[in-house]
């Protein structure tokens, strides 16, 4: 059975998410190092891992399946999440795949040497996150829904 996973820390489509598992019955695990109310839904579990690097993205790793999905912001959990056959994919609806993870992973390492290299330099940050992307979220998720049911 599809479980969706949760790497609950910052992650701003919680609730989108829970829409799309009642929708069609599916169990959530939401993991966090804390500060996440616990929901009274029988289908959501919330875990709270210790404080620590990566202890949330740790525990997802080891658990999550084939035919699971990852919603994470996490580019090295997103890779180990696919590599376990599972699908993952970030909140503003972006898909991770296996043709596009190695970019991703390489962009943000070159990202991290440029910021280390320049350590006073202000960078602009992200674009804000928008309806559109709550909406493009809710599209993708339904569709890797979808497919990991359809089998």
């Amino acid at each position: 059975m599809t479980i969706i996973y949760v790497d609950a820390d910052a992650c701003p489509v919680k609730g989108e998410t829970l829409k799309v598992a009642e929708r069609h019955r599916l169990e959530v695990v939401i993991v966090s190092n804390g500060g996440i109310r616990p929901s009274a839904d029988p289908m959501v579990t919330t875990v709270v891992v210790p404080e620590g690097p990566d202890a949330a993205d740790q525990w997802i790793a080891e658990r999550i399946g084939p035919g699971d999905i990852c919603v994470t912001g996490d580019i090295p959990l997103a890779a180990r999440c696919l590599e376990k056959g599972a699908q993952a994919v970030r909140h503003n609806g972006d898909a991770f795949t296996a043709a596009n993870i190695g970019h991703q992973l390489a962009m943000r390492d070159l990202m991290a040497d440029i910021r280390a290299a320049h350590p006073l330099a202000t960078g602009g940050g992200g674009k804000a996150f928008g309806k559109a992307d709550r909406s493009r979220f809710l599209q993708t998720l339904d569709r890797m829904v979808r497919a990991a049911l359809k089998g």
